[in-house]
Order: structure tokens, then C-alpha cells, then sequence
């Protein structure tokens, strides 16, 4: 007799339906803010906006808001702030500035060197965190002071007075690696593209669109690996852990202290990683780079569904969040809307998204 093959069930596991689980994914509100901003702007905007010309102009300013939400994504997952990311932009681009104007060093040498200062600057506000118990919000809003003033008086000695030092572009002119930072990739294939028909063209016959701006590449690799690096590494579950209760992950055997340091230099590279090629993309470093660009990334990371207290988030929500920072920056200027409703649009982003997301969590949690 043929043996009857019985399906054995446990009543404590729960099947969890499709619906369920898509609201417990920390990107769904950056999604579907993306979704309901493009429907506005098809509705109110010029059609030119969702051109290719008009998306790669929203693109790029969105890519260098979104490497810097990528970063503070992760630490903020990791259960920290850092405040002096857009000081950290521009204390970056006066020591690239200075490597390739007052020093001459090619390339292959400033570059690494700025990464390399960075990164110590970073590891300096971790340790600084750790070692004395204060919150990393009043530490590294001390650091966005201190950077922004040494960014001031660096630049003035490096220029002899000037806030501004220029030159940049004709120092890296021909350096073999200026087209990895700057300037648009694929020319070769956009050109193809123009000759065929596909793209538009100016009158000359050269594409309007002449290529992919390399900061929308690198927004586009950093979103993928952080991706990667959270949902499929150990070191992803240890940032997890370490946001969501660092004395259990601490007697877990997760190495906190060394997670927490390294999102700190994380987050100081990608600042420094924006410095690089916004700095040869202008041809020119100045004191005011990367203005308010930690505030704007925080918040990109939290409309992307990050929690101010940690343990949870997404880089992908980041990127989302930021490219609705990016449609919306340049999106008004295709409307007949006063700019400054950009500033109501980000405070209410803001709070809307902070309550989606503790509403989330209390879902996720079974809070009450």
C-alpha cells in the first residue's frame, strides 16, 4: 500500500498575506510619494518636464542630494545623526581644491587623499560619540560649525582672501580619471542615438541630452551596494541590530562600536564623495558647498522611510526619497508656482512621513 503523504502544519507560524508584508517595507512612503509627485507634475508641469533632456535635469541634483540620503540612510538604520555632512561637502572640496590647484597633484593622488581626510574626520565624530555617551545630533552639529569655519578660513589662506578657489577645471583638464567624476557618460551611444532619431537634437545635429551625468551613475551603484549590503551581509543585520538595541546586539557578539564608527566614516565619504564632482563639474570649490544639505538629506532619508530611532530603514527609500526632492526643486520651475512653496512642500514631506512612519512601526511592533 502507497504510503499517503500528510502535510504537517504548526499552528504557532502564521502565514503573513502580500499586503502585510508590503507595508512593513520601509519604502513604500517614498514610493508612493514618488508616484503621487509625478502625477502632480504630469497634471501641472510642462510637458517638457518627463523629456529626456527634463528628467536628466531633475536627476542630477537628486543624485548628489541622494548619495548624501544613502549615507545618512545607513547611519541613521545604525541609530545615529550626522549633522555635518553638508559641511563635510565643503571642507572636502577645499582639500580636493587644494590638492589639484595649490599642490598640483594629479588625480590618482587627490582624490584618495580627500576620501582618506574624510573618512578621519568621520571616524573622529564616532569615536568622539562612543567615547563620551553624548548623542551624536549635538557632536556633529558641533562638527558642522567647526567644518563649515575651517572650510572659511582654509579657503581665504589657499586663495589669498578669496571664499571661492578657482582653477580646478584646467588642473584636472586631460587627468585620466576626470571623466569617472565628471562630465556625462555614454557619450558615444547618446550621439548614436541622436543620428537615428531617438533622442532629440539641436538644430546643429548634436544631442540635447549629450550623455548621463556621472553623479546619477554613482547615485544609481552607491543605492544598489547599500542595498546589498543591508538585506544580504552580516554587517547588514549588525547595522540593523546596533539601531534597534545596542546592548542586545552588544552581548549578541555584534561588534557595535566598530559598526557606528564605520557609518560615521560612511556617511564622511559620501560627503566627500559629492565634494569630488560637484567640485570638478563647477571648476571651482567655494565656503557655502553643500549648504543645508545635511538637513535635506535627513530628510530625504526619513521621507525613505527611515525612523529617528533607529533599526529600521532603507537605502532605496533614500533614493526615492531624494528623487522626490530632485522632481520637486526643478519641477516648480516648469509650473507657474512660486518657488518658495518648495519650503512648505519639505517641512509637510517631513511630517507626513515621520507619521506614516510611526504609524508603520507601531504596526510592525504591535504597539498600541
Amino acid at each position: 500500500m502507497a504510503d499517503t503523504a500528510q502535510t504537517v502544519t504548526d499552528e504557532r507560524l502564521k502565514q503573513e498575506g502580500f499586503g502585510a508584508r508590503l507595508m512593513k517595507r520601509p519604502e513604500l512612503g517614498a514610493i508612493a510619494g514618488v508616484i503621487l509627485v509625478t502625477a502632480f507634475f504630469l497634471i501641472t508641469a510642462d510637458s517638457t518636464m518627463f523629456t529626456l533632456s527634463g528628467i536628466m535635469n531633475f536627476m542630477t541634483p537628486a543624485a548628489q542630494l541622494g548619495i548624501l540620503a544613502i549615507g545618512a540612510a545607513m547611519l541613521m538604520i545604525g541609530g545615529e545623526f550626522d549633522l555635518s555632512i553638508g559641511s563635510m561637502v565643503a571642507f572636502a572640496g577645499l582639500i580636493f581644491g587644494a590638492c589639484v590647484v595649490t599642490l598640483g597633484l594629479p588625480l590618482i593622488l587627490a582624490i584618495p587623499l580627500t576620501l582618506a581626510v574624510a573618512a578621519g574626520l568621520g571616524a573622529v565624530n564616532g569615536v568622539i560619540v562612543l567615547k563620551t555617551g553624548l548623542p551624536s545630533f549635538i557632536v556633529t552639529l558641533a562638527f558642522l560649525f567647526i567644518l563649515r569655519g575651517a572650510s572659511l578660513v582654509g579657503l581665504k589662506l589657499a586663495s589669498g582672501g578669496s571664499t571661492q578657489l578657482r582653477g580646478v577645471r584646467d588642473a584636472v583638464e586631460g587627468d585620466w580619471l576626470a571623466p569617472m567624476f565628471s562630465g556625462d557618460a555614454f557619450g558615444p551611444i547618446f550621439a548614436w542615438l541622436a543620428q537615428i532619431g531617438l533622442i532629440d537634437t539641436f538644430k546643429n545635429g548634436t544631442p540635447k541630452v549629450p550623455g548621463i551625468p556621472v553623479e546619477i551613475l554613482w547615485f544609481i551603484a552607491l543605492a544598489l551596494v547599500a542595498t546589498y549590503v543591508l538585506l544580504r551581509t552580516p554587517q547588514g543585520n549588525w547595522i540593523f541590530a546596533s539601531g534597534g538595541d545596542r546592548n542586545a546586539a552588544s552581548n549578541s557578539g555584534v561588534p557595535v562600536r566598530k559598526v557606528k564608527i564605520s557609518l560615521f566614516m560612511v556617511t564622511a565619504l559620501c560627503g566627500a564623495l559629492v565634494a569630488i564632482i560637484t567640485v570638478m563639474d563647477a571648476g571651482s570649490t567655494d565656503a557655502r558647498r553643500g549648504f543645508m544639505k545635511e538637513f535635506e538629506a535627513i530628510i530625504a532619508a526619513v521621507i525613505g522611510g527611515c525612523l529617528l530611532t533607529g533599526g529600521y530603514g532603507s537605502a532605496i527609500g533614500a533614493f526615492f526619497g531624494a528623487i522626490i526632492f530632485g522632481m520637486v526643486t526643478i519641477g516648480l520651475t516648469y509650473t507657474d508656482f512660486d518657488q518658495d512653496w518648495f519650503q512648505i512642500f519639505l517641512g509637510g514631506m517631513l511630517l507626513i512621513a515621520v507619521l506614516f512612519n510611526n504609524y508603520i512601526r507601531k504596526r510592525v511592533t504591535g504597539e498600541r
